[in-house]
């Protein structure tokens, strides 16, 4: 079915743009939550006049969000997560979580534009995105730390991983010839007992 939608919608589109979409969904969900509408010729008619009401619309949000993308980048928060033996987090830190400590520091925030795919679950520094508006981001700095019984913050030290060591095509091509060399003195010594044995001076009758 071919609808306009109504509002943005995630992953289907953008206000005012005209989607083929399931039936079902739209049936079910898109029309009857007032996000969407048919897609008829009326319909179109009608919303291409309100165009430029929602462009002006988009352009305003956006430099809002722009506005406040500039206030709020770089912002960074610090959490504390319970641990325990070997230091490890009893609990985790949540999008809910870092927007209560942007509040807490003169940002309003939604969880559900904190860009969180799980909840963190190591201490640390954590850069993290905020999506304000469609392409307007601001990247946030999240402070994991960790914090025993008596409220006391441990400090976690990371063990480093292994180093990896690279090998070249030239190193390996090295270490081919080098294996390949005892052979071919082999052979070289071999070749040449037979040619002494064939040069030995036949005895004369």
């Amino acid at each position: 079915m071919r609808v306009i939608l109504t509002t943005d919608v995630d992953s289907v589109g953008r206000m005012g743009e005209i989607k083929e979409v399931k039936n079902g969904l739209a049936r079910n969900y898109l029309i009857p939550q007032k996000m969407a509408i048919r897609a008829t010729p009326g319909n179109i008619k009608i919303w291409e006049q309100k165009s430029h009401i929602i462009q002006k619309r988009e352009e305003g949000l956006t430099a809002e969000a722009q506005g406040y993308a500039s206030k709020l980048d770089g912002a960074s928060v610090t959490l504390r997560v319970k641990v325990g033996e070997e230091n490890r987090l009893f609990g985790s830190v949540t999008s809910q979580n870092i927007s209560d400590a942007l509040k807490e520091i003169g940002f309003e925030v939604s969880r559900k534009i904190i860009d969180l795919d799980s909840p963190i679950k190591k201490v640390g520094t954590h850069n993290i995105n905020v999506k304000l508006f469609h392409e307007v981001t601001a990247g946030i700095i999240v402070e994991v730390q960790g914090e025993d019984a008596d409220g006391n913050i441990v400090e976690v030290i990371e063990e480093p991983e292994p180093e990896t060591v690279e090998v070249t095509e030239t190193e390996l091509e090295v270490e081919e010839i080098e294996a390949a060399e005892p052979e071919a003195e082999t052979s070289v010594e071999e070749s040449v007992e037979v040619t002494e044995e064939a040069e030995e001076p036949k005895e004369t009758e």
